[in-house]
């Protein structure tokens, strides 16, 4: 089944020490490309993330967003350095005894003191932090592919219509040819007819002619090689597994295929399903460069 190379996908998770919640979205890039917006201290996940979805996602601009909020535990303690308060505070008491300056010593003054208080990070468990942002993040990479899934399928299934359509066209093609083929050699023998008065015309002549005039406008090879491509097509689209790279190439040779029958074609009615698959094929062309 193809998938979309457009996804979203998000959890969050609820531990003993911290809530962790894992945003993942996608649009369309021609390789994989990975960006990760995780708090500073915990930069080294990013590496590892990297590695987890890239194990899942093979095409895509990739952006994952990575909260991690400690739970019951605060991040930062702050302890008083009392040896350092007591020396500050018994150096003013003692100036001011010295000086007769007032004592109005206050909490407030305290905090002015530098150094006076000392805040200590918490030191988490690297590897433990670890399994629980990969917990989550293989949550949001379950919902992230399922969005894929489902998206890569309505491609599938507007592709599908479109090859349905091609082939149409092809079959009305092959029968019309050998139409165009007759037509001309009714027309030829007409004008000549009309230029000869109703003398003896040469039949084989214009046997030769018609068959030089169906060689130059022949559209066999090409159908028949759109056939082959529309069977390529359809089983690519059943494969499980990456297959942009492949139907833009195949799509490219599709392309080949029309214009040459839309330059041979000396018909009004052939023009028109040249069109008509052109279109098609550049409808194609646009939902592939969605599929991953």
């Amino acid at each position: 089944m193809p998938r979309s190379m457009t996804g979203y996908g998000r959890a969050v998770k609820v531990f003993d020490d911290f809530e962790i919640t894992v945003e993942l979205k996608s649009v369309n890039h021609r390789f994989f490309e990975f960006f990760a917006k995780t708090p500073r201290q915990y930069a080294f996940l990013e590496e590892r993330l990297k590695k987890l979805f890239s194990s899942e996602i093979n095409r895509g601009k990739v952006e994952a967003y990575v909260s991690v909020t400690a739970v019951g535990v605060p991040e930062e303690t702050v302890s008083p350095n009392l040896d350092v308060i007591k020396s500050y505070v018994t150096a003013l008491h003692d100036v001011g005894n010295r000086l007769l300056i007032p004592d109005d010593i206050s909490l407030s003054h305290v905090l002015r003191i530098p150094d006076a208080f000392s805040v200590t990070k918490r030191e988490d468990d690297e590897e433990a932090l670890w399994s629980e942002v990969k917990a989550t993040a293989d949550e949001a990479l379950k919902a992230f592919v399922s969005m894929r899934e489902v998206e890569g399928e309505k491609l599938r299934s507007d592709i599908l219509l479109k090859l349905e359509e091609i082939e149409k066209s092809v079959e009305t093609i092959e029968k019309r040819s050998p139409e165009v083929t007759a037509q001309y050699r009714e027309r030829l023998y007409s004008k000549l007819s009309e230029i000869l008065h109703d003398k003896n015309i040469d039949e084989q002549r214009i046997l030769t002619e018609a068959a030089i005039f169906a060689d130059k406008t022949a559209v066999d090879e090409e159908t028949v090689r759109l056939r082959s491509h529309i069977g390529q097509c359809r089983d690519i689209l059943c494969e499980n597994e990456p297959i942009g790279k492949r139907l833009d190439f195949l799509i490219q040779e599709f392309n080949r295929e029309v214009n040459t029958i839309g330059s041979k074609c000396n018909d009004l009615e052939i023009t028109k399903l040249v069109l008509g698959m052109k279109n098609a094929v550049e409808k194609i062309r646009e939902q592939i460069q969605n599929i991953e």
